[in-house]
């Protein structure tokens, strides 16, 4: 049996550092991290405990080419503490947002997508709102 004690990070590909950069920054307020001296650019960022790693990989093949929102897509989630100030956020910003606030799924979510199509789900639980 394999004992899990946390998520430690996800990792992402994008095809424009400075973009991606922008978006994670300025957009979603991530603190980004320092980053070992790798032969390849990247970013990370840290959200609580854990991390997202952004790795710059032009040819990728995990990149959505359909920006099109779509819950079902791969995507990682975010918690965040408030429902309509991150809703705010993303609209001032102009940031597309597909959103879902009375999901069967017990939380409010709020779907969007970083420059290259990498899709994320910012959430609180429905209670909450």
């Amino acid at each position: 049996m394999i004992k899990y004690q946390s998520l430690h990070h996800v990792s992402l590909t994008v095809t424009d550092l400075e973009k991606a950069k922008h978006f994670y920054e300025n957009i979603l307020c991530l603190k980004e991290l320092p980053r070992p001296d790798f032969d390849f650019p990247g970013a990370w960022y840290e959200i609580q405990n854990q991390q997202l790693h952004l790795i710059v990989y032009p040819t990728s093949q995990t990149i959505r080419k359909d920006k099109t929102l779509n819950s079902r897509e791969g995507h990682f989630a975010l918690r965040v503490e408030n429902y309509y100030d991150t809703l705010n956020r993303l609209k001032q910003n102009n940031v597309n947002i597909l959103e879902k606030p009375y999901g069967v799924s017990g939380f409010a979510q709020i779907f969007c997508a970083d420059p290259d199509g990498n899709l994320i789900e910012l959430n609180v639980d429905q209670k909450d709102l």
